[in-house]
């Protein structure tokens, strides 16, 4: 049981990272010229490719259930926010349990 935790555990911590670079990384490309079509740096626009590819199927099931928030003349998502702090609390009820 204990090793089943600790992969999950860290596979949360993995997860936790690249989900956090996709956060920067989608920053980046907004602040670079508005995506990976406007032949920026190709290195940095696969980078993104692989880390929305990583973190989109968790993020894209949340995003349908929360609600849009409104910001000028764009949205807030809050889905990657909210995947972050699902993580850590499934994280900290597995290392609840682990300890009897």
């Amino acid at each position: 049981m204990n090793i089943l935790a600790e992969g999950l555990l860290i596979f949360f911590q993995v997860y936790y990272f690249i989900l956090l670079g996709r956060i920067i990384m989608s920053f980046v490309m907004m602040s670079s010229g508005g995506g990976m079509g406007s032949g920026g740096n190709k290195t940095v626009a696969s980078i993104y490719r692989v880390l929305y590819g990583l973190t989109e199927p968790l993020l894209a099931p949340l995003r349908s259930v929360l609600p849009s928030v409104r910001m000028g003349m764009g949205s807030l998502d809050l889905s990657p926010i909210v995947l972050l702090i699902l993580l850590r609390m499934l994280q900290q009820i597995i290392i609840q349990n682990i300890r009897f």
